[in-house]
């Protein structure tokens, strides 16, 4: 991690880690700015990791990845059907071994942030400096990256309220836990239009906003032009896993 800076103290003049954090949701230019000075973005990380990490505990401990792995195969009429012609053992080992990999998936959550961060600053990073003529580094974009993907803490700890609280357990949607989205109310349509519909959630929608500030601010552009890239690759990946889902039934 580059340029690590203790938590609660500043370097050089510039922002803590703490103050970092708080910025993003209060004045996120002061953060994106001090991103050029320092690209340090373990904080954010720690935070992300221990509010999955939670939430996936939650789910572990007060619903479990079994009953989690069936209410996954419903969403599938293709994964449905393929289950409905097994005998009850042979399905009941098919289910197992989905809510095994569904666990040790979500508790595998730094990897997966990391690569998942990794991937969107890589596009974000070419698409400025190739497309745009910016002179942004790799580290500044996942930076970038990983303080605008705060808002998303929110998520997981309102599913560990509502875990607890026994709100929507029984058809708990591991893609789609908390109803911050309107795909998460559309139970009677397809698939894959709830997919579509989980793109525009509240805190998802924040964190786009932050990318397209923090873009601004480390390439120089405008925000119309930063807009551009992260708007644009949102709209990708909206396509491109909407099609994924309509493409499994």
């Amino acid at each position: 991690m580059a340029d690590m800076v203790v938590a609660g103290t500043a370097e050089g003049g510039g922002l803590s880690q703490v103050e970092r954090v708080v910025d993003t949701f209060v004045a996120p230019s002061k953060t994106f700015t001090d991103i050029l000075r320092s690209t340090s973005w373990w904080l954010p990380f720690v935070l992300l990791v221990i509010v999955t990490m939670g939430s996936t505990y939650a789910i572990d401990q007060k619903i479990g990845f079994d009953r989690v792995a069936e209410q996954s195969v419903t969403q599938s009429a293709t994964s449905e059907e393929q289950m409905a012609s097994l005998p009850a053992d042979q399905r009941a080992v098919a289910i197992h071994r989905i809510a095994v990999g569904q666990k040790y998936g979500s508790y595998g959550a730094a990897l997966i942030i990391l690569i998942f961060v990794a991937i969107v600053a890589l596009l974000n990073w070419a698409s400025l400096n190739f497309g745009m003529g910016a002179k942004t580094t790799f580290g500044q974009n996942f930076a970038v990256c990983m303080y605008a993907g705060l808002p998303k803490i929110f998520i997981g700890l309102l599913n560990i309220v509502f875990i607890y609280a026994g709100v929507n357990t029984e058809n708990f949607d591991l893609n789609n836990p908390v109803g911050t989205n309107i795909g998460y109310y559309m139970t009677s349509s397809p698939h894959w239009v709830q997919t579509a519909g989980s793109f525009f959630d509240i805190f998802g929608l924040w964190t786009l906003a932050l990318s397209v500030i923090g873009l601004a601010i480390i390439s120089k552009k405008s925000k119309g032009q930063a807009a551009i890239v992260a708007v644009g690759w949102w709209l990708v990946g909206l396509l491109v896993l909407t099609g994924i889902t309509a493409a499994r039934g």
